[in-house]
């Protein structure tokens, strides 16, 4: 997919564009003082690919809880959850494909820290088929990932700078894309801010934000006090999705409006100091206690939210409901077997991973008028693990290989496909495939890693493995399935 959006217009006032798949693949930073306009590049940018990616926004002053009215994100306030949700929560997120505002404006400095680390956490660590494109914007992260000690505990300060860390630096395989924000590049931990290869830098003041920021931008350290000119809304973008020079952005509007913008000046009635004596010196007969808090209502299931707010994006309308369920019973299984071996023909299948090539089926789907609930992640793994091992539509639909997909449907996600392949080879009494064939359908290059699974089948006791100077032979436990000899 080629998607760029519009951030703002340059000095010639053409557009200025974000390429959305590079962003996702190289990651952003953000940076300029209070007042530069950071939330506002943040809100357009949110705003701009709401209906494009799925995002999750860490939003520790309240800054952009309006954008669930417009576009539908999960609000999740940290202080009604604990570690142990929120930690779930992040995963849940990522399988139900649901974009949540984590919202922190209620906790104190410690509590913070442990809710994004527990949060993102979560995120992090999903199973590899829900490794979906997610956009992660993080406000304030020099608060989440800083560069030195404060006032919270080693313990938290640790939790949350090892999220950081992952988001940033290991992220990018699993689908997280990291957007970060902060007021000064001096307070944000070095290792974080150097994976981003995209940047967009706002007006500040101190010499060693300035030095900083045009070293980042390739600038001479000469230049670096020209942020100090930078307008509010002005930022200088440098990265493969931004500009490969640097160029002077002005962000452009945005629809929605911040919850947490500053006070407003409203004229001021000044009354004498003498007059108001009596009012503020009254004295006090005796302490009034305050009323004591209502009692908080117990915290909202998570997942059935998430399950609630999937459901709703996937309902039909009133008018279209019939014609789905018509082309619901239109659907056969040779067409959804077809549009799976298109997706698998196409160039670089091989080395992409399984959720991305789940993504083309769906748009094939859709584009079919095929209800893409027809069929799920786990049907297409392993229709794509039948087809990738050579087994043709009418091959399929015996009862040998159905057995054979059950078998490896009883198997753990990453080796189905290696499962499927060694089946279909001795179902046929063909020769064994070799450690190559076998390192290709588990997704890898590494022969070491192929062995792996024949050892890791064998002690499930799912296949047998015999070696002799003939070479490898694999026999199914079970059934009359034996490969022929072949070299491994």
């Amino acid at each position: 997919m080629n998607a760029a959006i519009s951030l703002g217009q340059g000095q010639d006032g053409r557009d200025v564009l974000l390429n959305l798949p590079e962003l996702l693949a190289t990651r952003l930073l953000v940076q300029g003082n209070s007042g530069s306009g950071k939330s506002h590049l943040l809100r357009r940018l949110l705003e701009q690919t709401a209906t494009t990616v799925q995002q999750v926004v860490i939003d520790p002053e309240g800054d952009f809880i309006a954008l669930a009215e417009r576009y539908g994100h999960l609000i999740v306030d940290a202080a009604d959850q604990s570690d142990t949700t929120l930690r779930a929560a992040g995963e849940r997120a990522r399988i139900h494909r649901a974009s949540v505002i984590l919202t922190l404006e209620s906790l104190d400095a410690e509590r913070q820290l442990r809710a994004v680390a527990a949060f993102l956490t979560g995120m992090f660590e999903v199973a590899r088929s829900h490794w979906y494109p997610v956009l992660v914007i993080v406000d304030e992260a020099q608060l989440f990932a800083p560069a030195a000690g404060g006032d919270t505990t080693d313990e938290a300060r640790r939790l949350s700078l090892n999220a950081m860390t992952n988001l940033m630096c290991r992220g990018r395989k699993r689908g997280l894309a990291g957007v970060i924000a902060t007021q000064r590049l001096a307070k944000l931990a070095k290792n974080v801010a150097a994976e981003a290869s995209n940047f967009l830098m706002g007006r500040t003041f101190l010499d060693i934000d300035m030095v900083r920021a045009a070293d980042l931008l390739g600038m001479e350290k000469r230049l670096a006090e020209g942020f100090r000119d930078l307008a509010r809304g002005q930022f200088m973008a440098l990265g493969p999705a931004l500009s490969r020079r640097p160029l002077k952005v002005i962000i452009g509007a945005v629809e929605t409006r911040s919850m947490a913008a500053g006070p407003e000046l409203l004229p001021f009635e000044a009354m004498r100091g003498e007059d108001l004596r009596d009012i503020i010196l009254e004295p006090v007969a005796s302490f009034t206690a305050p009323p004591p808090r209502e009692p908080r209502p117990p915290p909202p299931d998570l997942l059935k939210q998430l399950e609630a707010y999937t459901a709703e994006r996937q309902k039909p309308s009133n008018d279209a409901s019939g014609q789905a369920a018509a082309l619901l019973e239109e659907a056969s299984p040779e067409d959804i077997w077809k549009m799976v071996k298109a997706v698998h023909l196409e160039s670089e299948a091989a080395t992409r991973p399984l959720p991305a090539l789940f993504q083309d089926f769906q748009l094939r789907a859709r584009i079919s008028q095929i209800d893409v609930t027809l069929i799920g992640l786990e049907g297409f793994r392993l229709i794509l693990g039948g087809i990738r091992a050579g087994v043709d539509y009418a091959y399929a639909q015996g009862a040998i290989w159905a057995e054979a997909v059950q078998i490896a449907a009883s198997l753990p996600e990453d080796v189905q496909g290696v499962g499927l392949l060694l089946a279909f080879a001795a179902q046929q009494a063909a020769p064994c495939p070799n450690d190559a064939a076998i390192a290709a359908s588990y997704g890898t290059f590494s022969l070491g890693r192929a062995r792996r699974q024949l050892t890791y089948l064998q002690e499930q006791h799912v296949i047998v493995v015999q070696e002799s100077n003939r070479g490898r032979r694999v026999a199914f436990i079970g059934t009359e399935w034996q490969t022929d000899w072949a070299p491994a």
